[in-house]
């Protein structure tokens, strides 16, 4: 399984570059992966995205889809289009230290 440094911490990786292990996440991992996909600087709206996908995904064991997001925390599918341009189910779960959403290609 490869492994990167990202923000100083040494993280495992699947193929796809997403975190292994959610306990290794930390906010600075998070401003880290956001820059690199071309979101930064992380604004609250998106603290509040991110934050919401790690609780939920602590309660569901799973990583919440966008819809998911969009009914339970309340925050419309164009706004999150807006934070998390282009594939934003995506880019929500890599940023948030998360699996990719089931469903998600």
């Amino acid at each position: 399984m490869p492994t990167a440094n990202i923000a100083g911490r040494e993280v495992a990786l699947n193929d796809e570059g997403f975190m292994t292990d959610p306990a290794q996440w930390s906010e600075a991992i998070a401003g880290a992966l956001a820059a690199q996909i071309g979101i930064d600087p992380l604004t609250e709206d998106h603290w509040k995205v991110i934050r919401f996908l790690r609780a939920d995904f602590g309660e569901q064991g799973e990583t919440a889809t966008l819809r998911r997001v969009s009914t339970v925390a309340g925050i419309g599918t164009k706004d999150l289009y807006t934070l998390f341009p282009g594939k934003p189910a995506r880019k929500m779960a890599y940023i948030a230290g998360l699996p990719k959403p089931k469903g998600c290609v």
